[in-house]
């Protein structure tokens, strides 16, 4: 009944029983898994878990991978070996899941057996990468929301949140040597409500951002659970929140507000140097709150008609000796890439990102309009193709689904993702590190509504991510009608299977439903446009 599947699982005779004796015990370098493993035993089970030389359930060090694990319970006990802290931490997760579902309540169940059968489970991960990305720049999500995001993130074995902090429509992340990128940046007066281009405002300002030891501790806390946050700071498309806050920063240099409508907008960075040391300065804030190896710059769908019809920025081009608009947003890029990599940070970007000059050998590819490309050009990829890992696309061709979005992506169709596409090379399959899916939250203006769009469907992703290429949609789907009873114990507000409850719905809120071939010529019409301009 484990979500991801191991690799093997060889049930035991007996069961192992939790009580008021047992005892738990960790190598030296394993104390912070103990103490996550007793905080998460401890509230349902109201048992002490002491710890004890050796403990009824013990772990340890063994020569595996360091995300490998091997769990062994019988009648008299557990064990859970890993290569490193990360692997006998998802041992430990694979044990919860072996307990009755009630476990991951938060306070004590009564009446309830706390037994394990016995097992010997033996798992390891295919990808390094299995992420998310959770954007909370359209849509605010308050931190106690993100941590429990994060928690569930780590329960499904995911290993990198990908965090996006900023865009048009707010500015998430206190930089306090430009202190109004939040005064201002991170308010906007209203929202649009629903996909149409002529879709009203909701009236209702929004806006919220992240403290600098806010993030330090959101940081931290998924660390403990081997997490790892990779901020995108969007550039030098996707800012018009910066440009509300500091509007010499953009081409018009006029004053905005931040905006309340979805979609792509024309306001984009300009590219004097006095805007490159800018957003070097907040990169700088971000290198300090964030040691994660890889550091977003963005890069999608960056209009270019304003570089285009500036004669100032066309006369900056002419002096930097850049002869299209493309090559600019390549510079612009560029410049930032350097300044990351003699930080020694690698720049995660969209695939856009390379539609101009080749960008440093580590650089890494958020590749979401396709994904042999950039494998084939020598650069690492994270796998996240729209068609089958955007989870706010609509989950069902039911006219009930709340504001729906492109094409329905169903349960099966996203445990069909695989990163690595047919037709790459073994070298170029090695570039890619994995996958993740993409939050996007347009549409969802509450954690319930992230909830409602994620779950299941991010277990199948996870799945997809962690385990082997060849798998059982129907084996599956089994063991998710067990596994949704711990969704439930955890107040996970998921989708159910034959549709939306009553309050997940949206009526008389219009998306913008596609087909296949409507998105893919949406796609290709998005892709011309911002070349032509």
């Amino acid at each position: 009944m484990l979500i991801p599947a191991p690799l093997s699982f060889v049930p035991g005779r007996g069961e192992l029983v939790l009580d008021h004796s047992t005892t738990v015990s960790a190598e030296e370098p394993l104390g912070g898994v103990l103490i996550w493993l007793q905080q998460a035993l401890r509230p349902a089970t109201g048992l002490p878990l002491r710890e004890a030389p050796a403990g009824t359930i013990r772990l340890g060090l063994a020569d595996l991978g360091p995300e490998e694990f091997r769990l062994s319970v019988t009648p008299d006990g557990a064990t859970v070996e890993g290569g490193g802290p990360a692997g006998v931490f998802y041992g430990c997760q694979a044990l919860l899941q072996l307990l009755p579902p009630e476990v991951y309540r938060r306070a004590p169940v009564t009446g309830r057996r706390w037994a394990v059968a016995a097992a010997e489970v033996h798992d390891k991960p295919r990808f390094g990468w299995r992420g998310a990305m959770l954007d909370v720049a359209r849509h605010f999500m308050p931190k106690h929301d993100v941590l429990r995001f994060i928690d569930l993130m780590a329960m499904h074995r995911l290993n990198t949140l990908h965090w996006h902090l900023t865009d048009d429509q707010g500015w998430r992340l206190e930089i306090k040597r430009y202190p109004r990128l939040t005064e201002v940046g991170a308010w906007r007066r209203e929202s649009q409500v629903g996909a149409a281009r002529d879709a009203p405002g909701d009236g209702r300002p929004h806006g919220g951002f992240y403290t600098q030891d806010d993030v330090r501790e959101i940081v931290a806390y998924a660390a403990e659970r081997f997490v790892t946050v990779v901020p995108e700071i969007e550039s030098p498309g996707h800012v018009q929140a910066a440009l509300a806050a500091y509007p010499e920063l953009g081409v018009t240099r006029q004053p905005l507000e931040v905006w309340t409508r979805w979609g792509i907008n024309n306001n984009v960075l300009n590219t004097e140097e006095s805007t490159v040391d800018f957003f070097r300065g907040v990169l700088d804030e971000v290198l300090e709150l964030f040691p994660a190896r890889h550091i977003g710059v963005g890069g999608d769908e960056c209009p270019r008609d304003q570089w285009r019809d500036d004669p100032r920025t066309q006369q900056r081009m002419a002096e930097l000796g850049i002869a299209t608009e493309e090559g600019l947003q390549a510079w612009f890029i560029g410049r930032l890439d350097e300044h990351l990599s003699a930080a020694g940070r690698r720049l995660f970007g969209w695939d856009e990102i390379l539609e101009g000059h080749d960008l440093s050998a580590g650089t890494t590819i958020a590749s979401w309009r396709g994904l042999t490309g950039a494998a084939r050009r020598g650069y690492d990829v994270v796998a996240c193709p729209d068609d089958l890992a955007y989870l706010d696309y609509r989950q069902s061709e039911l006219p009930d689904e709340p504001i729906p979005v492109s094409i329905p992506l169903t349960l099966r169709d996203v445990y069909a993702l695989d990163p690595v596409p047919a037709g790459l090379t073994e070298d170029e399959a090695r570039h890619v590190l994995g996958g993740q899916a993409n939050i996007w939250t347009e549409h969802a203006d509450s954690p319930r509504t992230v909830d409602y769009l994620v779950f299941p469907r991010l277990c199948a992703i996870a799945e997809a991510l962690w385990g082997p290429a060849a798998r059982d949609f129907a084996d599956f789907e089994r063991r998710l009608r067990h596994h949704l009873l711990r969704l439930d114990a955890l107040g996970v507000e998921y989708r159910p299977a034959d549709g939306p409850r009553p309050w997940q719905r949206r009526p008389g809120v219009p998306g913008r439903p596609d087909t296949r071939e409507q998105r893919a010529a949406h796609i290709a019409r998005l892709v011309a446009t911002i070349s032509a301009t």
